[in-house]
């Protein structure tokens, strides 16, 4: 794992005393390019039940004490698993925190025996996608999405 940009961020698995700033992160930029829509507030608003409970994972980034930033994996069916809910609040942007929790994702993923991992996307989210690209996922048809302004689907094969 990559500690060298915040050497006291550690990843934790989300507890339900994280939900309401699990929503807040989420919402927070979800809010800021007018992308928020009810597929999303479905699951911010009972992640126990839309994530946890159907099998997937929830990861926070903790500071000092602070939770900063999350992940999810969501359980959709056959080894496949959607990488969503990644957020990182304002003040920490650009420190590395987004690829400590994509990584966990990643990790936890090929721990269960994932064989492919998806995502929905927006195309204002330049900084998300190129981390995503960096990871490997790559473009395909956006088909199956909850999200009316998902404009890009993207996946990763977990298969050697």
């Amino acid at each position: 794992m990559l500690f060298y940009f915040y050497p006291m961020v550690t990843i934790i698995p989300f507890q339900p005393q994280h939900a309401a700033v699990f929503k807040s992160l989420n919402l927070y930029w979800l809010d800021q390019y007018n992308l928020t829509e009810p597929a999303d507030l479905a699951v911010l608003d009972n992640p126990v039940a839309t994530i946890l409970d159907t099998g997937g994972f929830i990861y926070l980034a903790q500071l000092n004490g602070e939770i900063v930033g999350s992940a999810a994996l969501i359980n959709e069916h056959a080894g496949i698993y959607e990488l969503a809910k990644m957020a990182v609040g304002p003040a920490h942007h650009g420190k590395g925190i987004s690829k400590l929790l994509l990584e966990k994702c990643l990790e936890a993923a090929k721990n269960v025996g994932a064989v492919k991992i998806i995502l929905y996307s927006n195309s204002q989210l330049k900084a998300a996608l190129k981390l995503y690209e960096k990871y490997g996922f790559t473009y395909v048809p956006v088909t199956g999405s909850p999200f009316e302004t998902a404009d890009i689907k993207m996946e990763l094969s977990l298969r050697p």
